[in-house]
């Protein structure tokens, strides 16, 4: 078991508890025995090599795949049960509904029976919204006539619109260039100082992990399995991210990328490559 220490900055969102997790796919298992907890209001990367599993525990943890073993347990920040998480997801492909509007696609939350807004403030929210997006005037545009960085911003909008205790994420920057990503980045960790939301999500870019991350789980592959629950020394909980600057950002870069590295070399030593 690895744990982490809770702090002031992250009792908010919700805390998550994985026991002897094993998951797969009929009777072939991706991963097998994991186990980690993470604090709330916490935000975990989950990174790793194609193959180890990451999506496959993403898609565990938010309850969207059984676990064939073991336990996945959501607590308040107090440790108390949560008998039904409010969470949301943002998919690699952002999940906007084409034939919708830029309003429309924001206030669909609202119309889903779990919400906890009451119907009656959509509007206002959905104003708030907007604002907050920089997308004030393109409320009645369909997605595609949106930029990319718009409609990133939109998608991550309407994830947080309805007020998750947990967000999660499926490389949602993927697409972008360098700079545009690194905007998104900036611009994702600002929505998370004004709200405290869980945030667990999968990477195949290490500095973008490092800089969004509080914890970060390093997989890895074959067989699939657990490195280690890094807990991120750049983090700045008052920014809900890294100091790009920083030199902590550079080392725990480097660490990230040296273990993973290890683990991929002692596994081609195994299998003679």
């Amino acid at each position: 078991m690895t744990a982490v220490s809770n702090s002031p900055a992250q009792a908010r969102g919700a805390a998550l508890s994985v026991e002897d997790l094993s998951v797969g796919y009929g009777d072939v298992p991706v991963l097998a025995d994991l186990s980690f907890r993470l604090p709330a209001g916490a935000s975990l990367a989950i990174v790793g090599e194609s193959g180890c599993g990451k999506t496959t525990l993403l898609t565990a943890v938010a309850g969207l795949k059984a676990a064939a073993k073991g336990s996945i347990r959501w607590t308040d920040a107090e440790g108390g049960a949560l008998p039904k998480l409010r969470s949301s997801f943002v998919w690699q492909g952002l999940g906007l509904f084409p034939w919708k509007t830029v309003r429309q696609n924001l206030a669909l939350p609202f119309e889903l029976k779990n919400s906890v807004i009451p119907k009656s403030q959509a509007k206002d929210r959905v104003a708030g919204m907007l604002a907050e997006l920089g997308l004030t005037g393109l409320e009645d545009r369909w997605p595609s006539a949106l930029s990319g960085g718009q409609r990133q911003r939109l998608a991550l909008g309407r994830a947080l619109i309805g007020e998750p205790e947990v967000l999660f994420m499926d490389e949602p920057f993927s697409a972008l260039d360098a700079l545009r990503r690194e905007r998104l980045q900036d611009f994702l960790a600002a929505m998370r100082v004004r709200r405290g939301v869980t945030m667990v999500f999968v990477t195949h870019d290490i500095p973008e992990a490092v800089f969004l991350a509080s914890h970060i789980l390093l997989l890895a592959a074959n067989p699939p399995r657990l490195l280690k629950l890094y807990e991120n020394p750049a983090w700045q909980p008052d920014l809900q991210c890294a100091n790009r600057e920083s030199p902590y950002f550079y080392d725990a870069i480097r660490h990230v990328h040296s273990t993973l590295r290890e683990a991929a070399i002692s596994r081609g030593e195994r299998e003679g490559n």
